[in-house]
């Protein structure tokens, strides 16, 4: 394999988008050890795997069954939207992501029976990884394709909020305490908003293609004062999360991240997502949100 076509392989699987799930998964190990004094590393590890395999199915599936619609988007793309445009270079075979992405199906279902029977991390395990199949490969896949029906943001939502950090706390422990849910909730709207400001550089061609998603379905403007209720939400969430355990002196890292949101929150209700050079910062820095509220949470408790 030459190495335009390692570069590109690379660039289909997305490493910069992995850490949406990768961070929300070390919170879990984190709780767990916080909550028990002690971290099985060999399931961590296993279990992180599966998590990578999981969105690397999700990544190569989306970018087959997304082809068309990226294609038209590339005129209106950003750094954060219509896909990685690696297949439409021809550089890999576009029937080679969808093997791609079955191999990686395959083995992630191999490691959940490995963890479930062989580390006995609890008869929920295989439900939990099987969740986060359904969630992610068949976002884009066929028949089912969440994001083209109009439930791919509440899959995000749920995916990339709840179940990272409650699949990798109930493999070390077994369980999945209160905390557990409303840690998860900050998380879950930041990428809730991720997925939405996302979708607005892609609106032409998803509404050519019908793919109906929420700015699809609801137009811009009313998406964009969405977007900031669901910020509300995001901020009174993690206020919240301290009444059920999360340690005070997260404020001190939350801090530079609440600050951002409302400066990022106050751009969009300006309307600048109307600038294509403005959206995409407006993209990257939402982005920045997510993974700075989930690395608050973690550095509060390993701190």
């Amino acid at each position: 394999m030459n190495r335009d076509k390692l570069q590109a392989w690379f660039n289909l699987s997305r490493p910069p988008f992995h850490t949406v799930g990768v961070l929300p998964f070390i919170l879990g190990a984190v709780l767990a050890w916080h909550q028990t004094g002690r971290l099985d590393w060999v399931v961590f590890g296993w279990g992180l795997l599966a998590t990578i395999l999981i969105m690397l199915a999700t990544y190569y599936s989306g970018e087959y069954f997304d082809y068309e619609t990226d294609t038209l988007s590339r005129f209106e793309r950003n750094r954060f939207s219509g896909g990685t445009q690696v297949l439409q270079t021809g550089i890999i075979p576009k029937r080679h992501a969808l093997i791609a992405a079955l191999v990686c199906l395959v083995l992630s279902g191999g490691v959940g029976l490995l963890l479930q029977f062989c580390y006995r991390t609890g008869p929920y395990t295989i439900l939990l990884g099987a969740l986060g199949l359904v969630a992610g490969f068949f976002y884009s896949t066929k028949p089912i394709q969440w994001a083209y029906r109009g439930f791919g943001e509440i899959w995000i939502w749920f995916a990339y909020g709840w179940l990272p950090v409650a699949a990798s706390y109930y493999i070390q422990v077994g369980e999945i305490p209160t905390l557990i849910y409303w840690i998860a909730l900050p998380i879950a709207f930041t990428i809730f908003n991720v997925i939405l400001i996302n979708e607005f550089p892609d609106y032409p061609a998803d509404k050519k293609i019908c793919k109906k998603n929420l700015v699809v379905r609801f137009g811009k403007k009313r998406m964009s004062r969405f977007y900031v209720l669901v910020s509300l939400a995001f901020w009174g969430s993690y206020v919240l999360s301290f009444s059920f355990g999360v340690p005070i002196k997260a404020i001190i890292f939350f801090a530079p991240i609440f600050i951002l949101s409302v400066v990022t929150t106050g751009q969009v209700l300006r309307g600048d997502y109307k600038d294509r050079g403005k959206l995409e910062g407006i993209c990257a820095k939402t982005l920045v949100l997510n993974l700075g509220t989930t690395l608050s949470l973690i550095l509060a408790f390993v701190l």
